[in-house]
């Protein structure tokens, strides 16, 4: 076996005891790997160990990556870096999902851009759970204007939440973030919205994917401990 193939069986191990400490079932749980600054050789190691997720910090490396496998028809692409809005249009034609959108003027360019695509994409609000400056996001009280706002946008579907906790060993402090966007997220799950599919939490990285699943989330969006140091 490969190192790439290795790790990602020992992630999906350590999924799966998470998931049995805590109730859980590992099939709740969707493993985005995060091939950063490595080449689309790992992405194919990968793919053939049977991942099927994807995603890029940024946009730039994310285009060509899925234009190489555009014969791959199983691949789901994930966009999980800051959002530019000016880059969007390089996404709408194979972007599966958009985890960090933070603002009313990136839903207009998504639902902009995806329209002329002719295609429905998946998208995450992003939420500043850690109250860190350069951590992007919107604050907890204009979710669920943007929630409301993208109703009226077809060509995209609200699919959930996404935060990044604080870059910290303190695991309570973590554990606080996660659950913060956890209670955000059964709030607005709660309410009656048309179009909005509120089904995904997307919280959880390498370091600290244990916490996350307790805490609820659905997606986790690991690199290193997959593809390895960058």
């Amino acid at each position: 076996m490969s190192r790439i193939e290795t790790n990602l069986a020992e992630i999906k191990q350590r999924i799966e005891t998470a998931c049995k400490n805590c109730g859980r079932n590992p099939n709740e749980i969707t493993l985005v790997a995060v091939s950063k600054m490595h080449p689309v050789e790992a992405i194919t190691t990968a793919r053939e160990a049977g991942q099927l997720h994807f995603g890029e910090n940024k946009v730039q490396e994310l285009v060509p990556k899925m234009d190489a496998f555009e014969n791959d028809p199983e691949i789901v692409w994930h966009m999980i870096g800051t959002l530019q809005t000016n880059k969007i249009k390089y996404l709408a034609k194979s972007v599966h999902w958009i985890h960090s959108v933070p603002k009313l003027k990136s839903l207009k360019e998504i639902q902009k851009r995806a329209a002329s695509e002719d295609r429905v994409i998946n998208v995450l609000i992003q939420v500043n759970i850690s109250d860190e400056d350069q951590k992007s996001g919107c604050e907890p009280d204009d979710l669920p204007g943007l929630i409301q706002r993208a109703e009226e946008m077809p060509n995209l579907v609200i699919r959930g939440l996404m935060g990044m906790a604080s870059f910290t060993d303190n695991m309570d402090q973590v554990r606080s973030e996660f659950r913060l966007l956890r209670t955000l997220f059964d709030q607005e799950k709660a309410k009656d919205y048309k179009n909005a599919k509120l089904e995904h939490l997307s919280m959880g990285m390498t370091n600290d994917l244990e916490v996350a699943i307790e805490e609820g989330s659905t997606m986790l969006r690991i690199g290193t401990a997959i593809f390895g140091e960058r």
